[in-house]
């Protein structure tokens, strides 16, 4: 996107008053969205956009700012903006710059952009038949396909070699929504599978047909649902999406950007139990063609397999450049942003708890009284205090051993801390879910997962009686 020797010129402005580190982010991003109501296309876009982020890092200051425009006028001005920000002597003077290969994580051959249009259309409309299909109290269908292509180069210096990294980042997710109606009132539910994948992970690998079935008699099913039960109870969660619980409660303290200023509860938990002993868990941003996957982070790092917990004791944290200069961590590639406009910072990419030995149907069998959640919808977390609180789209209750009626309005209350320590069970079916994570440096997209777990205790909310 721009010229190496431009690059250098960039660096060198910024890294002119005393800057030990300096980063250029260069992005562009071709976009493709479709949207479908009720079968019917109701919007398509595909608009492209590019910039570029620059940083610069003094011991623990850092500064960034950001342009859409690329020319060198525009790029120089902003570096000398940004080194304004500091008044020492030159420490770095970049004399040249060295291209870096990377391990390729994410190979695709037939690109979606390369699918003609009429093709993922028609995708979506059997898609919007299949849900409208289950059941007459269907009375609205939205489907959509997202697609985006963004290329990026990276240049860094923290020496008088600049580094130069390229990758290509290749998304896409479908996204089915059911809405039922009844005089029981209105519900809604969501499925929304995505991948750094081709066209054929969507028509052949994914099970597309089926997705959109669960999604149509979910909602009909929770027409009738009774109100969950209130108090403390045993409760089974889900593999896949259930792992949002884990996310929220637990990936976010242990990420740098809390950790490193002792604003987390896991803040100085290295070493330190702080999860039941059959817990252990792991961020892997190197899973091939997986939703939170890539090949290197925001700053250039390649991604890795990070464990965070092994066997209940904490063993790592999720650590950008950055935030590792205040812990004296290395960067372990799970420095992410949603695009130039945003500076990086940890996150987490595919987040899951490791699969245990139990079999889940046994799990399930063991609980005499309980509730099980098959699916969460919203919630919320204080990553200082740990504290939480999920609400689950799909429930049922557990009686004598099996899953019986659903139930709606169940809401999980608790801490990270606390969430941890009552897992008794972990099954051996991990499977990952995908979403999008909204934290400091934007949205970025992320797996959560995990298999089947059981929490001896953790307090329901709900508007309903006695549990029995």
């Amino acid at each position: 996107m721009i010229s190496k020797s431009l690059a250098i010129k960039v660096l060198n402005a910024a890294l002119a008053t005393g800057g030990d580190y300096a980063e250029i982010y260069l992005e562009e991003t071709t976009p493709e969205v479709y949207s479908l109501e009720n079968g019917r296309v109701e919007s398509s876009s595909s608009p492209q956009s590019y910039g570029c982020g620059l940083r610069i890092l003094n011991g623990l200051r850092s500064v960034y700012g950001h342009t859409s425009d690329l020319s060198a006028k525009s790029l120089l001005s902003l570096a000398g903006k940004l080194a304004a920000s500091y008044s020492e002597e030159r420490k770095i003077t970049v004399e040249k710059v060295t291209h870096v290969k990377t391990k390729k994580n994410i190979k695709i051959e037939d690109h979606v952009a390369d699918v003609p249009v009429e093709e993922k259309i028609a995708y979506l409309k059997e898609i919007s038949s299949i849900i409208q299909g289950v059941d007459p109290r269907i009375v609205r269908v939205q489907t959509g396909l997202s697609s985006s292509v963004r290329k990026i180069e990276i240049y860094n210096a923290e020496g008088s070699e600049a580094k130069h990294f390229e990758n290509v980042e290749e998304r896409t997710r479908v996204f089915m929504i059911a809405i039922a109606a009844g005089q029981e009132g209105i519900e809604t539910s969501f499925e929304g599978p995505g991948a750094s994948a081709g066209w054929s992970y969507f028509t052949k690998t994914l099970d597309y047909k089926k997705r959109a079935k669960e999604a149509g008699e979910k909602a009909v099913m929770m027409l009738t649902a009774k109100e969950c039960p209130s108090g403390k109870f045993t409760v089974v969660i889900a593999n896949g999406w259930g792992g949002v619980l884990f996310h929220e409660a637990c990936g976010h303290p242990l990420e740098a950007s809390s950790t490193s200023k002792g604003l987390s509860v896991f803040s100085d938990s290295i070493g330190k139990p702080i999860a039941s002993p059959c817990v252990s868990a792991w961020d892997d941003g190197t899973i091939p063609n997986e939703w939170g996957s890539d090949n290197i982070d925001s700053e250039g790092v390649p991604t890795h397999k990070n464990e965070l917990i092994r066997d209940g004791i904490c063993v790592g944290f999720m650590v950008d450049r950055f935030n590792g200069r205040r812990l004296g961590m290395e960067p372990n590639g799970t420095s992410r942003r949603q695009s130039y406009k945003f500076c990086p910072t940890s996150r987490m990419s595919n987040t899951y708890i490791a699969a245990g030995k139990d079999d889940p149907e046994q799990i399930i069998k063991d609980t005499p009284l309980g509730i099980y959640v098959a699916n969460f919808g919203g919630g919320s977390v204080d990553p200082t205090t740990g504290e939480f609180n999920f609400s689950a789209s799909e429930a049922y209750i557990i009686r004598d051993g099996k899953i019986c009626e659903p139930v709606k309005g169940c809401t999980l209350i608790g801490t990270g801390q606390e969430v941890l320590m009552q897992i008794d069970r972990v099954g051996n079916d991990l499977a990952l879910g995908q979403g999008n994570c909204g934290a400091e440096s934007g949205s970025v997209p992320v797996n959560v997962g995990q298999p089947t777990i059981r929490l001896k205790s953790i307090t329901v909310g709900g508007r309903g009686g006695i549990l029995e």
